[in-house]
């Protein structure tokens, strides 16, 4: 969430970036100054009647003394009418107040300088490509079909228990996946990360800390019966513990890892960029979060790029980097790269890696700050990760590693997986 004091100090620099994200926010940025400043009229208003009842009240006492009753009960009756004013007046800056929040909460976050204009992913910018060349013959299979020669993952199955979008792994299907959490998971942990096993399952409070909510409700799976939600990322549970937390200045960065399954369910997607393991209603995926000083938080960030990139080269794929532009970023990002691999059968780039900085905007909805060098409260930027989602990497995987043999597993992962190839 924005502060009011990046909309006080410079609106017209608010309606200017958000441009970038094609968002108009002229209406919503003007009506928010316009509710803070009745906000503030009317709290001062209060505090003069106050001071006005206050002033009434000490009177009271030394007329009573006085023995001027009569005087005394005027001004105790004043007292109360200013009290009544002053309360009616709370009552009406709270009102102000919550409906200058649920208009703030409509603003997304500002896209930073080095974000790119666009309106679709079409716009956003390669910044490095790297791994090897992949040449397949001509009968190479797509993952689903490989899948299904060599019994790893049973689409169909997941139909029947559940519904499209939940497939069952089995077997050396069943391996891989395990196989690819621990090594993701030892790879961060080796790097400093600590290893945390968070629920699966949030309240709403949680959801709006990390900015799912009110922005994505529509994609999350919700459990009425409990008012709960069912993580996207594990990026909601990981953020989230940081709420209502004043860190102490030696306390950051904190750096935090954690396998989760993701539910999400994906309205509106069709076609056929939907098929096999391209995009489901729940996977598997290992996240990354960092808390850290404003002043820190773009170093941390390349650091967290280079992170990801390694452990893509680690596994032998064809990658690229993308920065995205302002139309292709999510509603709480500051700036976003994306981690694609080379589908060699598909004939097309998957995403398995989004990389953001979110700035302040988590953070001053969590209510998560730390206390600088002279002790004062500061909101925190937090940063997040995918190291990585298994889905598509897993599709790469066994489409680029496909030989007349059977498929080959790269050698980062065979101590976590036993075997060499899927014959």
């Amino acid at each position: 969430m924005l502060t009011l004091k990046q909309l006080r100090d410079d609106p017209e620099w608010v309606v200017l970036r958000l441009k970038v994200k094609n968002f108009d926010a002229r209406s919503i940025v003007d009506e928010v100054l316009e509710l803070d400043a009745l906000r503030r009229s009317l709290q001062q208003q209060s505090d003069s009647l106050l001071a006005e009842q206050k002033k009434r009240a000490d009177q009271i006492g030394a007329l009573m003394k006085k023995g001027l009753r009569a005087e005394a009960e005027e001004a105790k009756a004043a007292a109360l009418e200013l009290k009544a004013k002053s309360s009616e007046l709370l009552a009406k800056g709270d009102a102000a107040s919550k409906e200058l929040q649920d208009k703030l909460v409509l603003l997304p976050n500002l896209p930073c300088e080095d974000v790119p204009e666009g309106k679709s992913s079409e716009d956003n910018i390669v910044v490095k490509e790297g791994g090897p060349e992949i040449t397949l013959p001509e009968d190479a299979l797509p993952h689903w079909e490989l899948a299904q020669k060599y019994d790893l993952i049973d689409f169909e199955l997941g139909v029947k228990i559940t519904g499209s979008g939940f497939p069952l792994y089995k077997g050396k299907g069943a391996k891989l996946q395990r196989a690819l959490i621990n090594f993701f998971l030892d790879y961060n942990t080796a790097a400093g990360y600590c290893e945390a096993e968070p629920p699966i399952v949030v309240n709403a409070a949680s959801g709006f800390g990390t900015g799912q909510l009110p922005d994505k409700e529509g994609q999350m799976y919700y459990i009425g019966l409990d008012d709960l939600y069912l993580v996207p990322t594990a990026e909601v549970p990981l953020t989230n513990i940081y709420r209502d937390l004043i860190l102490e200045n030696d306390q950051l960065p904190q750096k935090i890892t954690a396998y989760t399954p993701c539910f999400r369910r994906e309205a509106g997607s069709y076609g056929k960029d939907v098929r096999g393991l391209n995009r489901l209603h729940q996977f598997d995926k290992v996240e990354i979060v960092r808390v850290e000083k404003p002043e820190n938080s773009y170093k941390a960030l390349d650091e967290m790029l280079a992170h990801v990139e390694g452990l893509v080269k680690a596994l032998g794929l064809k990658y690229r980097i993308l920065r995205l532009c302002g139309g292709d970023m999510s509603f709480a990002s500051a700036i976003t790269y994306d981690f694609e691999l080379w589908s060699a059968a598909q004939g097309r780039w998957l995403e398995i890696s989004s990389v953001s900085n979110f700035e302040t905007f988590q953070s001053n909805r969590l209510r998560t700050r730390y206390r600088d060098e002279n002790g004062k409260p500061q909101l925190v930027h937090t940063l997040n990760g995918s190291s990585l989602a298994l889905p598509r990497v897993v599709a790469a995987l066994l489409e680029d590693n496909q030989t007349p043999e059977g498929i080959v597993i790269p050698e980062a992962l065979r101590p976590y997986t036993g075997f060499d190839i899927i014959k």
